[in-house]
């Protein structure tokens, strides 16, 4: 891989996150992406009639999304390859009374989503994207919205008024402190319906047609390269973009499978997954189970199946020493990363982490490993709920990134066309190891 490729990849999804200010975004750019390739769009109430080499997708609730490619070998003879990620980050969203009053002021009540950094949406030029719930002829529809300039923002104290902040951190009331300021109405009494209003006019209905929405805050400031040799990208929302948006071109460039490959991109893993439209529903069970037909042949195709989690992994911080294992510590600009916890927060073993570490090399691409320090408490992702739902091997895979949660998460410029690049490998190669 080339610098200029590696600049350019970065790029691209520098370019995908600042277009996908939300989940719903996310799956929308990537449907969009899906589409231009040629896929075509299925639907879980009508029936599926699919051929070898068939490219397709199916959405779920907006936010979730399993697209794949039928391979020239049935599943039963030849298994799944699947990429997993997921489509949300943590944050705020916005509650669904709106705006309320405060002094002369508007300010949007917000709930925690997941597990933020809060500080960093503190002095930050935010503003707001997701859906609307509107009034449609046949029903009810969903309409995206976001609204590129700055719209909202949680000004903090003066140091004067919190001496301590510099010694004990900035700490925020998510009852109290965590509210937007939104709007200043001048002389006239603030009034709550130009929320509403505003919601209205950017989605291009009537305010009276907006039934409820589904909105996160988000920065405004765009996605960037820094280091002296440009050598570092900054964004929101890295975890985890950055591996949808790697699946996603991965599974693009596999043409002509031998077997049939899978992305799969699920909502809710900062929540826990455990929803209609997350890693622990029946999605990607429901989406194998049609591409395999009977129950015999998913067996047998799930018993060949392989299946990588791909999230993002704590890279080792030079001010931040003693968080890491001095044995296990994963750098940025160093290629993907496989993640192992002994107690199964990560899936990854010493076979599987062998057998991925082969795929990368096959793939001309640089790998490590990354064990959390035994004396903090290890995160986790979608790795192990899929094995268990599914009864298919994982691998848990990512891309080493700084201040992992925060509004502004920062990573090596070279990783992502690398972990593309081992993720390629992994569906397009004619035999794994």
């Amino acid at each position: 891989m080339t610098e200029i490729q590696n600049v350019q990849q970065a790029q691209e999804l520098l370019d995908f996150i600042d277009d996908s200010p939300s989940p719903w975004h996310a799956v929308a750019n990537m449907t969009d992406m899906l589409r231009a390739a040629g896929f075509g769009e299925l639907r879980e109430d009508e029936p599926w009639h699919l051929q070898p080499g068939d490219a397709a997708y199916v959405v779920r609730e907006d936010a979730s999304l399993v697209a794949f490619r039928v391979g020239e070998r049935h599943p039963a003879d030849s298994g799944f390859r699947v990429v997993a990620a997921h489509t949300d980050s943590p944050g705020l969203r916005v509650k669904p009374g709106g705006a309320h009053t405060a002094g002369p002021f508007l300010r949007l009540g917000v709930e925690v989503y997941g597990g933020p950094i809060l500080p960093t949406f503190a002095d930050r030029d935010l503003t707001l994207a997701g859906r609307l719930a509107v009034r449609g002829e046949a029903g009810i529809d969903s309409v995206l919205v976001d609204f590129p300039e700055a719209l909202a923002r949680i000004p903090t104290a003066a140091i004067h008024l919190n001496r301590e902040v510099n010694e004990q951190g900035l700490k925020l009331d998510r009852q109290k402190e965590l509210p937007l300021i939104l709007s200043l109405p001048g002389d006239d009494a603030p009034d709550p319906n130009r929320f509403r209003e505003l919601l209205a006019s950017r989605a291009g209905v009537d305010s009276a047609d907006v039934l409820g929405w589904d909105l996160a805050v988000a920065d405004t400031q765009p996605g960037a390269f820094f280091g002296a040799e440009r050598e570092f990208i900054a964004a929101a929302r890295l975890d985890n973009l950055a591996s949808c948006h790697a699946g996603l071109k991965a599974l693009l460039a596999a043409e002509a499978p031998t077997a049939t490959v899978v992305c799969a991109f699920f909502d809710h893993e900062e929540i826990g997954s455990t929803s209609y439209r997350g890693a622990s529903g029946t999605f990607l069970p429901d989406v194998l189970e049609r591409l395999a037909g009977e129950r015999e042949p998913l067996q047998r195709a799930k018993a060949r199946s392989r299946l990588l989690s791909v999230d993002m992994a704590h890279a080792w911080h030079p001010n931040y020493p003693h968080f890491y294992d001095d044995e296990h510590k994963a750098q940025v600009n160093h290629g993907p990363v496989i993640k192992v916890n002994a107690n199964q927060r990560y899936t990854s073993e010493g076979a599987g982490s062998a057998w991925f570490a082969q795929i990368c090399q096959d793939a001309g691409v640089p790998w490590q490993h990354y064990v959390h320090r035994t004396d903090l408490p290890c995160g986790s992702t979608i790795g192990p709920i899929t094995a268990a739902r599914l009864g298919i091997p994982v691998i848990d895979v990512g891309n080493a990134i700084w201040s992992m949660h925060s509004v502004r998460e920062s990573a090596g410029a070279k990783d992502h066309a690398w972990m593309t690049g081992a993720l390629h490998q992994f569906l397009a190669a004619p035999k794994l190891p």
